[in-house]
């Protein structure tokens, strides 16, 4: 069965659709639980998420706070999962239909883990021709807006994600993974949201992941990549807070 984690951070907006969602496109059988993690919101999230644990009947719903960081949320929301496959899902990625069946079948196949190719809820051109890389199984088109599933022993065994990375966490990971050659692309598209680009720019935010992508390349390590992206990615707010969905890493996003 799947624990589904969810970091959040200031994701009123998206979290309660997300989770009718997940009711919607999984069998209730399949799931162990919905962790929800979140790193210290300042909008109404945990509010929602409370509603929802008193509402919300087809799946049980798990929340708890952790250190601000998606790494460090989803190792803790690994740490209480009940599941022996982890499916770890930005909150505003929208997995297709029968997700959960799709990935138990990969299981039972002998892979341990894989992610879904990718889409993204815009119709720029630029966007869809990166949606549609995704289907390749080249290590350049992976990232964590894909989603990411994985057995709990393989998870144990790298050691969870890096916490010294604040952002590229995902993709410190999928390098273990393609390292050891235990990975696969569904063929079935996940939706996720291109508001970062829509707010900054397609083509800016792209060349400034391309750079983040190269440096990582080159040898940069996780503070290096973190002041490159604050300096130009990062969106200020009232609350100083780093929406999670803008802690992208990768080419294809």
């Amino acid at each position: 069965m799947l624990s589904i984690i969810i970091p959040v951070l200031n994701e009123a907006s998206t979290i309660v659709k997300l989770m009718e969602h997940l009711s919607e496109k999984a069998n209730p059988e399949n799931i162990s639980e919905i962790i929800v993690v979140d790193g210290g919101s300042t909008d109404e999230t945990v509010q929602l998420l409370h509603t929802l644990s008193d509402t919300h009947t087809s799946f049980k719903l798990r929340f708890l706070h952790a250190k601000k960081g998606r790494a460090s949320q989803m190792n803790a929301g690994a740490a209480i999962g009940t599941g022996e496959i982890l499916y770890f899902l930005h909150a505003d990625s929208f997995p297709p239909k029968n997700f959960d069946s799709y990935i138990i079948d990969e299981i039972r196949k002998g892979v341990p883990a894989g992610c879904f190719r990718m889409r993204f809820n815009s119709n720029h051109w630029w966007l869809k021709l990166m949606g549609w890389f995704t289907k390749f199984s080249w290590r350049a088109c992976r990232g964590g807006d894909q989603s990411q599933f994985i057995t709990r022993k393989l998870f144990d065994e790298i050691g969870g994600y890096d916490e010294d990375y604040i952002i590229y966490e995902d993709n410190i990971l999928i390098n273990e993974l393609y390292a050891r050659n235990s990975f696969v692309v569904i063929p079935y598209c996940l939706t996720t949201s291109a508001r970062l680009y829509e707010r900054k720019g397609v083509f800016y935010v792209q060349y400034h992941f391309l750079n983040i992508y190269f440096k990582r390349w080159m040898g940069a390590d996780a503070g290096e990549l973190l002041a490159y992206y604050k300096k130009y990615l990062r969106c200020n707010s009232s609350t100083g807070n780093v929406p999670q969905k803008e802690k992208r890493e990768i080419i294809t996003e």
